[in-house]
């Protein structure tokens, strides 16, 4: 079910084509120094050396691999995360209430420029947004990658949480880039 307030400014031509700024298509991502609301119950960075288990995703333009994750309650898992698309993606561990939140962040990356369709402009995402929030992208929950790029995340669960990932690029969560993450089930 389509969510309308994530449609805010977005349109529904975002559903099936790229956002296009100044003629060129472009997308955003970003932690904005703001956090992504952690304060949700939904677990928080854990070290590599303690990780439980290793899993892969693929991100392509627009669907993960895998597309539902299960996970134990208070399990720690190594995400090692590869951009196989040909556009910027995220993957974001949060509740669809934080990633409604992220979305409005990210809509204004596109309309301060910060990102074209498959590269990341650096030098803009340390642009003071007021209040002391930055577009910076460097929540531990969230990974922001260029085509062929990799990271990792390193996430301890909580117990029980209603929870997925998503990539909050401008009409990229709205055109199905979002997993169900299951968690003590």
């Amino acid at each position: 079910m389509m969510k309308n307030h994530l449609l805010r400014g977005v349109g529904a031509a975002l559903l099936a084509t790229p956002l296009l700024f100044a003629g060129q298509p472009v997308l955003a991502a970003g932690s904005h120094s703001g956090g992504h609301g952690h304060g949700e119950a939904i677990g928080g960075p854990g070290e590599a050396a303690q990780a439980d288990r290793t899993v892969e995703i693929a991100m392509h333009d627009n669907y993960y691999e895998p597309e539902r994750l299960s996970v134990a309650g208070g399990e720690t898992v190594r995400f090692l995360v590869r951009n196989e698309g040909s556009l910027v993606h995220e993957f974001n561990i949060g509740t669809a209430t934080m990633h409604a939140a992220h979305q409005e962040e990210m809509m204004m990356m596109v309309e301060h420029g910060v990102l074209e369709a498959d590269r990341i402009n650096h030098e803009r995402m340390k642009m003071d947004m007021g209040g002391g929030r930055t577009m910076e992208h460097d929540d531990p929950n969230s990974v922001l990658l260029e085509p062929g790029e990799s990271a990792e995340i390193v996430w301890r669960f909580p117990q029980s949480a209603d929870l997925e990932f998503a990539c909050n690029v401008p009409g990229h969560y709205e055109a199905g880039m979002v997993g169900s993450l299951e968690v003590g089930q």
